[in-house]
């Protein structure tokens, strides 16, 4: 016989459907306001569940928490791979975030260099309860027509809410792996041979986009409160929800991962030839389908309402911040298009949701990179250089020459010290900087309490990222403490679903899946994809705005007027922006196969306050703690400051594949993950992606 792990962790499927038992059945979930805590207990059989319509429905709840979380939070037995804080995010294998901690798999495999099939990647195969979730999705909806007590409207809505589950699960792998197996049924468990062979990646999309299909007729557009959905039941999948996700995973399959004259490993390996990791060719067809798919989002936003971005409640920096926080944290926003969560609320104390703990004490501190600044605007929007705006960075006179004028690399000053934000908004919310005040409040966007200081001998830079040695000649030298698991090593702070001081405690753990800000930025790479390049500088301009970017795309960099190819790249650039810290980094490099993102070298910043001398004006480095009388006895807080870049070292010379070119086979393989080897040897039909 052969048999397959497909549907579990360690177990064949005949084994795993011998037992109807799974978390919707023995465990308490806690999972919104609205939703059931508590299923029945114990081991029960099929006619026990799908012969009670309360059972049924607390089943479907068990499903809904075996969904993706984007944040690590505990490393519990029977926990998905993924939420475990010792395995690692995928956006921190991108350009954007480093992470020093080395006791994880990204630090070990990743960024190493030495992952193996016989490892589990980020996102897991087998650990991640797809499977579980893909089997249940399908055991209730072959037996809600069973089920006493449920209407005919409730039990089409509970099917398509499965099927969503099931689309959704399929996608969190496709992304990562390719062309999957096809499971549209249960199995008896009596079964003498299982064939589940890879299907190619248009037979994937297709079974994914029909099953959104069948589900949007017989779902609500929202939790609206109208019908039989409230607002309480965020978190359960809508029409706007499915139309989203299929318009993500259509925009993805024609993407050049996918979509292109040339596999990415040059046509070699079996998976390319038998087309489970790429279609086979370039057809423009398919970003018309992905673009259409984005349009009747758009049209039936236009008849149905209800979802739309945060808004600023006024014309200031901080304005514009809460507005863009309120849209991924709120639960009642109307900017989320579907969400998932594991817990009510953060509570530090007990120590259960990781993702805050250990940020705080450094280990998951996924720090913003110098790369990183640098995609973030000017507060109007025109582009930032580090090189080109040095007058705005460092001041009006040469830091050479003496007297130096107030930088503005992330705040100007004023004479009294106030200090004005000069750059995107966005780049406050994704990373905390020197100057950034710790507490924001959640009503009128007011910053109070202390300013955080990263500057080197700062209170929270505490000489973390630099010092400096006196060499036998009595000359200075700095030394970069990158190497050290600390919350700063990098020069900046992670702030994006962690936010500065307390201000995420209390607050609802939900990850958002899909946002409408994500829709925007969708649409307008599929305008751009098909050649219509004014019409997709719009959409961007929609989430420029609403941070306050008063100049258009278009004017910032005006060659996305005629280049496509330019004005992708932006889009790419805005959707780091907007999209921090949610993995969508990490699926635009490996769609896109920019290796150059792999290979390039990363960067941090060191920040040295200046003061004055009085008997010359002159401004040297001070890197006094700035701590004890000089701080207490209210001396103006440091308004000067100047800036290195430096290159990150850590872990050993770098990351494994800076040493290697963008057009090496050993960057391409990391496009997509490889299938475990202990599957593969089952011999039930999976072929090995490239490179593995």
């Amino acid at each position: 016989m052969k048999k397959s792990t497909i549907y579990g962790k360690s177990l064949s499927i005949a084994c795993l459907l011998g037992a109807l038992c799974s978390p919707a059945c023995t465990d308490e979930i806690e999972f919104g306001d609205n939703f059931i805590e508590k299923a029945p207990g114990g081991t029960v059989s099929i006619d026990t569940v799908f012969g009670n319509a309360t059972y049924t429905e607390q089943y479907l709840t068990g499903i809904y928490a075996l969904q993706y979380y984007g944040l690590p939070y505990n490393n519990y037995t029977y926990t998905s791979w993924s939420h475990n804080p010792y395995r690692g995010k995928l956006d921190g294998f991108t350009d954007l975030y480093h992470l020093h901690w080395s006791s994880t798999t990204l630090y070990n495999a990743y960024y190493v260099g030495t992952l193996t099939s016989s490892e589990n990647p980020l996102i897991a195969y087998i650990d991640d309860n797809v499977w579980v979730a893909v089997k249940h999705g399908w055991l209730l909806i072959e037996n809600l027509d069973n089920v006493p007590g449920l209407s005919d409207d409730q039990k089409k809505r509970f099917a398509a809410e499965a099927k969503c589950l099931i689309a959704a699960r399929y996608f969190d792998l496709f992304a990562c792996y390719g062309g999957l197996p096809i499971v549209d049924h249960t199995f008896t468990g009596t079964e003498t041979s299982y064939d589940l062979p890879r299907a190619t990646i248009g037979e994937t999309v297709d079974f994914m986009v029909g099953l959104l299909d069948e589900a949007i007729p017989n779902l609500p557009w929202a939790c609206d409160g109208s019908g039989s959905y409230t607002i309480n039941d965020v978190g359960r999948w809508t029409a706007a929800g499915a139309m989203a996700l299929k318009a993500k995973i259509l925009t993805f399959a024609a993407s050049p991962l996918y979509n292109s004259e040339q596999g990415y490993f040059g046509g070699k390996t079996e998976a390319e030839q038998q087309n489970l990791v790429w279609y086979g060719n370039y057809d423009e067809s398919r970003w018309q389908r992905a673009k259409t798919a984005c349009k009747e989002f758009f049209d039936r936003l236009a008849s149905d309402g209800y979802y739309a971005l945060e808004r600023a409640s006024g014309t200031s920096t901080n304005a514009y911040r809460l507005a863009y926080r309120k849209g991924y944290i709120y639960q009642t926003s109307h900017e989320p298009l579907h969400t998932t969560r594991v817990r009510d609320y953060d509570n530090w104390s007990n120590g259960y949701y990781c993702w805050s703990n250990w940020v705080n004490n450094g280990r998951n501190s996924y720090l913003p990179t110098f790369e990183y600044m640098e995609m973030f605007p000017w507060k109007d929007g025109m582009p930032f250089d580090w090189k080109a705006d040095s007058t705005k960075i460092f001041g009006t006179v040469s830091f050479i020459t003496g007297k130096l004028g107030s930088g503005r690399l992330f705040y100007s000053y004023n004479t009294q010290g106030v200090a004005t934000a000069t750059r995107d908004p966005r780049l406050y919310e994704n990373m905390i900087v020197t100057g950034t005040t710790a507490t924001m409040d959640w009503s009128s966007g007011a910053t109070s309490g202390d300013e955080y200081e990263l500057w080197v001998g700062g209170y929270h830079e505490k000489f973390q990222v630099a010092n400096q040695e006196i060499d036998e000649e009595g000359n200075a030298h700095t030394i970069i403490n990158e190497q050290m698991v600390c919350n700063y090593s990098t020069g900046f702070g992670v702030c994006k679903y962690m936010l500065t001081g307390t201000d995420y405690q209390r607050m609802p753990l939900q990850w958002v899946y899909l946002g409408l800000n994500e829709m925007y930025l969708m649409y307008a790479e599929c305008l751009a994809q098909t050649g219509e390049l004014e019409a997709a500088i719009k959409q961007v301009d929609v989430v420029r705005e609403r941070v306050g970017l008063s100049t258009s795309l278009g004017v910032a960099y005006e060659d996305v007027k005629t280049d496509k190819d330019a004005l992708i790249e932006q889009i790419l650039r805005e959707r780091a922006c907007e999209l921090g810290m949610s993995n969508n980094r990490y699926y635009d490099m490996c769609r896109y196969k920019r290796a150059d993102w792999i290979t390039k070298r990363l960067h941090g910043l060191v920040t040295y306050r200046l003061t004055e001398d009085p008997s010359t004006g002159k401004y040297s480095d001070d890197l006094n703690p700035y701590i004890g009388e000089e701080k207490n006895n209210g001396a103006q807080h440091p308004t000067r400051f100047r800036y290195e870049k430096f290159e990150l070292q850590q872990p050993g010379e770098g990351r494994a594949q800076w040493a290697f070119s963008p057009d090496d086979d050993q960057v391409k393989k990391w496009f997509l993950m490889p299938l475990p080897k202990s599957e593969l040897n089952k011999n039930y039909g999976l072929v090995q992606n490239p490179g593995w």
